[in-house]
């Protein structure tokens, strides 16, 4: 007698999943932290607001990551790639990378569906 069997053929889909989504949200973080010199120099109005609300998205996406464990986790996480979008009000280039990792979130999203279902 066999169990259930795996959609995915992954010893763990549901491990593989929380990983996917916890390193979308690490990535997102480091990216968030390292553009903030880039766009002071290169974008010119960057105030401190604007650094105030790039780290509190950065450490958000880091506080993610490690409750990927929670099922709500998945909900918060497209609210941050929604509050990164709306980032984009201070600066332009943060609705680019909204954009972006809006992109790569929906793509995690369904990575998500297809594996458990």
């Amino acid at each position: 007698m066999t169990g259930p069997q795996r959609r995915s053929g992954l010893r763990d889909p549901q491990r593989a999943v929380r990983g996917l989504g916890a390193g979308t949200l690490a990535l997102e973080a480091l990216v968030l932290l390292l553009a903030i010199q880039p766009i002071r120099v290169v974008g010119g109005d960057f105030g401190g607001a604007a650094i105030g609300a790039v780290v509190a998205l950065a450490v958000a996406a880091v506080l993610l990551a490690g409750l990927m464990r929670r099922p709500w986790a998945w909900n918060a996480g497209t609210v941050l790639q929604g509050l990164l979008l709306l980032a984009g009000l201070l600066h332009w280039s943060l609705f680019a990378l909204g954009v972006i990792f809006a992109l790569v979130w929906a793509y995690a999203l369904h990575v998500r569906r297809t594996i458990l279902g």
